[in-house]
């Protein structure tokens, strides 16, 4: 009965609206910021690979991410609360609020006269992103492209339940010790415009039940009690009747 009468307004996804599509061309151009706590991996190579490898560190086994099945990733840099890291021989630099192109840059640049052709490949190895409430398999999801939108984050939780609430999507942004939370309608097509359209490194994003849910649990909650034992009752009763 709950699910019949909930009308198309509230279910149907990217309701057209007068649409800003400028908007959605300069986001498609999303690199994620590297923010304190990321884990990254620095590979440094060269025409010599020799002489490049002393810029790198070796990697370790034994080293283990935490999720998913526990998998082994490279050994890499912590960003620390100061927003750096420390390379070998090349010291230490702030990468906190700079996309990878921009970290990239500056560690060619200290290489120079260095290295012959250098080349930096920079990865988030931590890049993941949660979603919880009204979906059907809530998680913490492991990103390995470091680009992941609201939509596909869904998709990975596999999509909304009927009873979730589409227009107004939670998602939390920690940046820096900062948080920011920022409210998505799904029914309309403005999703496309939303800052928290493209998802960054440990965001959250929570989709609350709606009123006829949430009524059905409270009232379980505080009456399934009373109902078990009144329909132990009524069957001992009915019992003792027969015999």
């Amino acid at each position: 009965m709950v699910v019949s009468c909930r009308t198309a307004e509230k279910t149907v996804y990217f309701q057209p609206e007068e649409q800003d599509t400028t908007a959605i061309a300069a986001q498609s151009g999303f690199t994620p910021r590297f923010k304190v706590d990321d884990f990254l991996s620095v590979v440094i190579t060269a025409e010599d690979p020799e002489a490049a490898a002393v810029y790198n560190l070796p990697p370790n086994p034994s080293f283990n991410q935490g999720y998913q099945n526990g998998n082994p990733a490279p050994y890499g840099y912590l960003v620390n609360s100061k927003g750096e890291i420390t390379l070998p021989i090349l010291g230490t630099m702030i990468v906190a609020g700079k996309d990878r192109m921009q970290v990239e840059s500056e560690i060619k640049q200290k290489l120079e006269g260095q290295l012959k052709n250098p080349t930096v490949l920079i990865q988030i190895q931590n890049f993941k992103v949660t979603v919880l409430g009204d979906v059907r398999t809530p998680g913490t999801f492991k990103i390995p492209n470091e680009r992941i939108t609201l939509l596909e984050a869904i998709g990975l939780a596999g999509d909304l339940r009927m009873t979730g609430v589409r227009n107004n999507i939670l998602v939390i942004r920690d940046s820096n010790g900062v948080k920011t939370e920022y409210r998505v309608d799904l029914t309309s097509n403005e999703v496309f415009n939303s800052p928290a359209y493209y998802l960054e490194q440990n965001d959250v994003v929570y989709v609350e039940p709606n009123a006829a849910a949430r009524s059905e649990g409270t009232i379980w909650r505080t009456t399934g009690g009373i109902f078990i034992s009144l329909t132990s009752l009524i069957v001992t009763t009915i019992a003792l009747i027969v015999r």
